[in-house]
């Protein structure tokens, strides 16, 4: 399954973002919470952030691939979703607002997109198997 790949650097991706929050932590001994340090803040919200959207990014494109998308479609979907979750928590990382703004673009349009294939190959194939 293509849709494999993505799942597979987007977890990396989380496991990255969440080690730069462990790191910020223990640099600026926090034990709980952002202790009102920007930067554990910035990294936290990073880290949260593609933890929220990754999940159903991946389930539309794992779904996509199960109704039978084309292939250049799952790969699209999947490089859209990473370079939005990497630009996003680069935006966030940085402090600038041009990624950030470009990286939720990303996100919030492949999920549409997504959403609008899964539904159009499932509609087809109900209609026509």
């Amino acid at each position: 399954m293509l849709s494999s790949i993505y799942a597979a650097l987007l977890a990396l991706l989380i496991v990255r973002l969440s080690l730069g929050v462990i790191k910020l932590r223990r640099s600026e001994k926090v034990k709980l919470g952002d202790g009102g340090v920007s930067a554990l803040q910035n990294a936290i919200r990073a880290q949260g952030n593609a933890t929220e959207y990754v999940p159903i990014s991946l389930i539309l494109l794992i779904l996509l691939e199960l109704n039978g998308g084309h292939m250049l479609l799952i790969h699209l979907g999947g490089m859209t979703i990473l370079a939005g979750r990497l630009l996003h928590a680069k935006g966030l990382l940085d402090e600038n607002l041009r990624y950030r703004v470009l990286g939720m673009q990303l996100t919030i349009y492949n999920l549409i997109g997504l959403a609008v294939f899964n539904i159009g190959y499932a509609a087809y194939r109900q209609l026509f198997a």
